[in-house]
């Protein structure tokens, strides 16, 4: 086997820096895609962390409507007996 002559090792060389600069050029693109996607990322998940604690103090300013429900309502009972024990 013979060397390959400097012309072809010359265009075999410019090849391999071409590709290496679609290479780079490629790396990059990808990068930064990536860079965009743990932003939205990031976003989304301050997002749900917000959205967790908005639902977290409606539910906690929710929970006294039911215990109210119940006591309007057995006042609603108990009043109209009261009443017609104190008339007779």
């Amino acid at each position: 086997m013979t060397d390959p002559a400097p012309a072809d090792a010359a265009a075999v060389a410019l090849e391999l820096e071409r590709l290496r600069g679609i290479m780079e050029a490629g790396f990059a693109r990808v990068d930064g895609a990536l860079a965009l996607l743990v932003q939205r990322s990031d976003q989304s998940d301050r997002q749900l962390a917000d959205h967790e604690s908005r639902l977290d103090s409606l539910e906690r300013s929710r929970w006294p409507l039911p215990s109210l429900a119940v006591l309007i309502a057995l006042l609603g009972v108990v009043i109209p007996l009261w009443q017609a024990t104190a008339a007779h």
